[in-house]
């Protein structure tokens, strides 16, 4: 999408076909719309941190590859393993001390090519920001899980798509804009309706469930299935290679989280 719609662009249709998924399934429902001020300060907060996680996201995405952006976000339980233990006192034993070495050392062999004193991070701004990314989701799910606590899971991604809808619009309605969205291509609409529908409709509120019932760690322990997805979908969509480098640093990556959240 990223060759059609510039960032700001793909997160505002995604929000917005987001609102109007999840505003159908509200009303189905017969959900209480009532607005309680101080649960909606929390998500004021969680949507300005949110629509910052996207956009560095997104734009990482131009600069690096969606093999990389995988294995990279691969690495955010354990960013919410350790956000748990401030926020929530959730336990940090050895078992996942070791976890977050092993992936830490996956991760910089990754983005070093297997030499990591060739890293450098500031010039490879992609994997960066991609990498700051999985710091700014793991931020989100803290956040997420103290208001999920006591507010409706559904409720709350609405009222937060709406928020993120206001604060990024007024950046992105222009006649460029508009005129990408006119001229979207087939695949682009398509692309921008699973982003919309499923990536966030339907995800963001499975996630918000997810984390009112289990610990942080466990929730995030899923994630590590989400590199192994980008890397053959990339190779089946975009044409990227599969290196075995690439590979081994992934599943060390991979071993590493599962040590974060392994009992």
């Amino acid at each position: 999408m990223l060759n059609e719609l510039t960032p700001e662009t793909i997160i505002s249709m995604r929000l917005l076909l987001a609102i109007i998924f999840l505003m159908s399934i509200a009303i189905i429902q017969k959900r209480n719309f009532s607005i309680n001020l101080k649960s909606h300060s929390y998500i004021l907060i969680l949507a300005i941190i949110a629509v910052f996680h996207l956009w560095i996201q997104v734009t990482g995405l131009k600069f690096t590859t969606a093999s990389n952006t995988g294995w990279i976000i691969g690495t955010a339980p354990i960013f919410m393993a350790l956000l748990g233990l401030i926020f929530f006192k959730e336990k940090l034993n050895v078992l996942k001390i070791t976890g977050i070495i092993t992936a830490t050392f996956g991760l910089l062999m990754l983005v070093g090519k297997g030499d990591i004193s060739n890293i450098d991070l500031i010039q490879n701004k992609g994997d960066l920001l991609v990498l700051s990314s999985s710091f700014t989701w793991g931020i989100y799910s803290m956040i997420n899980k103290k208001i999920s606590l006591n507010y409706s899971p559904v409720m709350t991604i609405l009222y937060l798509f709406i928020m993120m809808s206001i604060i990024i619009l007024p950046f992105t309605i222009n006649e460029a804009a508009v005129n990408s969205v006119i001229n979207l291509s087939l695949m682009g609409w398509i692309s921008i309706l699973f982003l919309g529908l499923l990536c966030s409709g339907v995800s963001y509120v499975i996630w918000a469930y997810a984390l009112r019932e289990m610990e942080s760690a466990k929730v995030g322990a899923y994630l590590y299935f989400e590199p192994f997805v980008t890397v053959v979908t990339a190779w089946f969509f975009l044409r990227e290679d599969i290196t075995l480098f690439m590979i081994l640093s992934g599943l060390i990556i991979t071993a590493g989280v599962y040590l974060v959240n392994k009992d």
